[in-house]
Parts: C-alpha cells; sequence; structure tokens
C-alpha cells in the first residue's frame, strides 16, 4: 500500500521509510526537499493521493513558543484537510511521554495542539508518545551549558534508541489505528546528569556535569516522574552504554 512519511529525511523518518520499503510498500519520503511543504500546503495534496496510511514525523524549526505552536497547527490542518480528501485510513503522528504533564512548556503545548487536531478530524489515528532520544542527549546537555559547566536536572529519563522507535512505528503503520495513544520507552531509567556525564566520558568532553533540581528542560522543571513511560509501554532493547559503545570516536573541538 501507498504509505506517506511526513519529515521522511529525518532522524526517524529515514529510518522508517527504510524499513517500510523493505516490506514493500510504496513508500513517499515527503520534505520540503521533495516537494511537499506542510507548511504552505505546496505538494501536499498531490502526495496523499491514493495513500492509505500518513505518518507524521515532521518537527519544527524553530522551538520559540508563538513559531512552534504556528508549525504544528498549520502543518496539522494541512495534512489532516487533505488525508480526508484523500481518503486516509490511518494517520498516524510521533509526540512526546509526559507531554500532557509539562503544560508549562511551549513546546509541549504545540504538541497538544497538533494531538487536538489528530483526535478532533475524524480521521483514524494513533498517537505515539516516545521517550528522549539517545541521539538528542548531547544537544540537551549543550542547550544547558554555560562556560565549560552543564547544568542539568537529575530526575530520571528513560532514553530510546532511534532504531527502536522506527521499529515502532513502522509496527504501527501496518497495523490497524487504535484511536488512542500508545507509549514507548527504552529499557532503563536513567538520571539525565547520569547519562550526559557517560556522553561527555565517551566523548572526551572536558565540559563537568552540575546536577540542579531547577535547571529547565523546554523552559519547566522536571520531576522523577516527567520523563517516563507508564506502566504498559513498549520498550525498546538498546540500551544507552551500547547504543554509546557503537558511536565513531569523537573529540569535542576546541
Amino acid at each position: 500500500m501507498k504509505i506517506v512519511v511526513i519529515g521522511g529525511t529525518g532522524l526517524i523518518g529515514s529510518k522508517t521509510v527504510e524499513r517500510l520499503r523493505g516490506k514493500g510498500h510504496d513508500v513517499l519520503a515527503a520534505s520540503p526537499n521533495s516537494g511537499v511543504d506542510t507548511i504552505s500546503g505546496k505538494g501536499v495534496a498531490e502526495a496523499l493521493s491514493g495513500a492509505e496510511v500518513v505518518l507524521d514525523l515532521a518537527n519544527s524549526p524553530s522551538f520559540e513558543d508563538k513559531a512552534v505552536l504556528e508549525f504544528f497547527q498549520t502543518s496539522g490542518r494541512n495534512l489532516l484537510k487533505a488525508g480526508a480528501v484523500a481518503g486516509v485510513k490511518h494517520h498516524i503522528a510521533l509526540s512526546i511521554v509526559g507531554m500532557e504533564r509539562l503544560q508549562g512548556s511551549g513546546y509541549m503545548r504545540a504538541k497538544m495542539a497538533q494531538e487536538e487536531l489528530i483526535k478532533g478530524s475524524g480521521i483514524p489515528y494513533t498517537i505515539v508518545h516516545s521517550t528522549q532520544f539517545h541521539e538528542f542527549m548531547a544537544g540537551i546537555a549543550q542547550a544547558n551549558t554555560v562556560g565549560q559547566t552543564a547544568h542539568l536536572s537529575p530526575a530520571y529519563l528513560q532514553p530510546i534508541a532511534s532504531n527502536d522507535v522506527a521499529d515502532v512505528m513502522a509496527e504501527v503503520a501496518l497495523a490497524a489505528p487504535v484511536n488512542g495513544t500508545i507509549e514507548i520507552g527504552g529499557p532503563e531509567k536513567i538520571r539525565l546528569t547520569d547519562i550526559v556525564t557517560r556522553l561527555f566520558k565517551a566523548t572526551n568532553d572536558p565540559r563537568q556535569v552540575m546536577a540542579d533540581p531547577h535547571a529547565r528542560y523546554f523552559g519547566v522543571e522536571l520531576d522523577d516522574t516527567s520523563l517516563v513511560t507508564g506502566a504498559n509501554a513498549r520498550l525498546g532493547k538498546i540500551r544507552f552504554d551500547n547504543w554509546l559503545r557503537q558511536q565513531p570516536p569523537q573529540k569535542k573541538s576546541a
């Protein structure tokens, strides 16, 4: 069947496209570079024509409160409108574990707005709530670095590898809509400060990690329940340390 992956050239999108094509499906990896712009609407109707499944894996280029809200609302409306016309049978979106608990964050409010559009669209859907990816830990550290110190919350995370996320997204694309949310996360809970300490050691990064319970994550403070899955989540297999050992050697540039 024809499956359209919005954000199909990104970290999760490219891996999901590869898995679905490997199973013999007609998969369109849609992005602005391929002529599909969900903000302007250009190419969206053409891309979705004949599609049975749409996976929305796109992310906002800006995390500023107003910009990110406009991105997810505009993109969501354009996709859902074109999907209704095309007769899409399953709309899937990737969102964030704990999003509903962190509404003090503009980014999390924008994801909530995206989900509300999907739920009200009338198109059968599945929303996948994922924990943070292993691949994002370096960016989280950088965003919280002042000088040579990363100021980070000691709250627990439950990081998941992008390969595990892509496995789930491909499975969901071939399954029936649940008209609800499923949660996925990594196989272990680790404190954010511990994750980044391991990352710095493995990459010869000279920065220090300082535990700060008031350090912000996308504008909000965390506790030990903010970013971990519930009891019925599907868990990935790749642990952070195993993933870290598979990365090419790195050295922080001066």
